[in-house]
């Protein structure tokens, strides 16, 4: 399965580069050229993406993350991201195949560690380019992350009490699906919040 996923990163990359002017990546992603590569900052680490492969610091991305980082870079587009109003995946047309995954994997995963998150908030916020949200957006507390440019992710978070489980939701900023196909914002998602449990040390 490993090296189907490099293969399909390496498709990627090829198209990527095949179909694309160094102009043209440049007015849609936002990056900047170093050599032969592309970087931007992607969860919380410098981004590489080159003809040689995509980097996430020094470490290659052949697997399920380099897929997500390639297809992010293939859907560039050159406008901005939308913020509000956020989004639900569920209300994302043709999002139903991915919903059950997504609530287990981006919004559940953490529930157990909402009381780490919360004292760790202002760790998470700086590493994945983020800020924390006052307003009526809901729960005990809340914060929005950037995980690729263009692409926010708000978490609204509610701390368990006498009558009610702890509970975490995930909404997109508007314009979300404009830059990744639905499959690849759902594991955006999940890795975003795999993300925030190696902050916290989780």
């Amino acid at each position: 399965m490993t090296d189907n996923y490099a293969m399909i990163v390496r498709e990627n990359i090829k198209s990527l580069f095949d179909n694309r002017s160094e102009m043209d990546i440049l007015r849609c992603l936002p990056s900047r050229k170093e050599g032969d590569a592309f970087a931007f900052d992607a969860l919380g680490e410098t981004c590489r993406i080159g003809p040689d492969g995509i980097f996430l610091g020094e470490e290659p991305q052949e697997g399920p993350v380099g897929i997500v980082l390639s297809l992010y870079a293939l859907h560039a587009r050159p406008f901005e991201c939308v913020l509000e109003p956020l989004k639900a995946f569920k209300d994302f047309p043709n999002s139903m195949p991915y919903v059950a995954a997504f609530a287990a994997n981006t919004q559940n995963l953490l529930i157990p560690h909402v009381d780490r998150i919360q004292e760790k908030s202002r760790e998470i916020i700086t590493t994945l380019d983020g800020r924390k949200v006052f307003s009526d957006i809901g729960g005990d507390f809340s914060f929005m992350v950037r995980p690729v440019p263009k692409i926010t992710l708000s978490y609204i978070i509610y701390e368990a009490d006498e009558d009610f489980p702890a509970s975490v939701t995930c909404l997109f900023s508007n314009n979300a699906p404009a830059f990744l196909p639905l499959d690849g914002l759902a594991d955006l998602g999940e890795y975003t919040s795999r993300k925030i449990l190696e902050i916290i040390g989780s």
